[in-house]
């Protein structure tokens, strides 16, 4: 299941921006963070994709979903532009940006390749 994050919550299990300089994730599982809003219609489509794949990756990553309207400040530290945009982290390195709705099979492979090829 998808979790929604706040800013707080987002400085507790993501980054803590407020006290770091420097990108150091929190969390111990890779981790996919879902830029939307909800009157963005290619946000509703990836919505329930994401959804369905936090089932399929149950204990191997983490997704996240941050509402841009509700949490304008983590869109602008991010530099959102577009919605939706997906962050993807791993536990280790750099997080990459994907901007657009992607469809499930492209989602899927870049999970594979940006998150569970680092993590093995």
């Amino acid at each position: 299941m998808t979790e929604h994050l706040t800013k707080e919550t987002f400085l507790e299990k993501v980054f803590d921006y407020e006290k770091n300089q420097e990108w150091k994730y929190q969390g111990k599982l890779p981790a996919l963070i879902d830029f939307w809003a909800p009157w963005c219609g290619p946000c509703r489509i990836v919505g329930p994709i994401l959804e369905e794949l936090s089932e399929e990756y149950a204990g191997k990553i983490k997704i996240y979903k941050v509402n841009t309207d509700e949490e304008q400040e983590l869109g602008a530290v991010f530099g959102i532009r577009s919605i939706p945009s997906l962050l993807f982290i791993p536990v280790d390195g750099q997080p990459k940006m994907a901007v657009g709705a992607l469809p499930k099979e492209t989602l899927k492979q870049a999970i594979e390749k940006e998150l569970l090829t680092q993590a093995a």
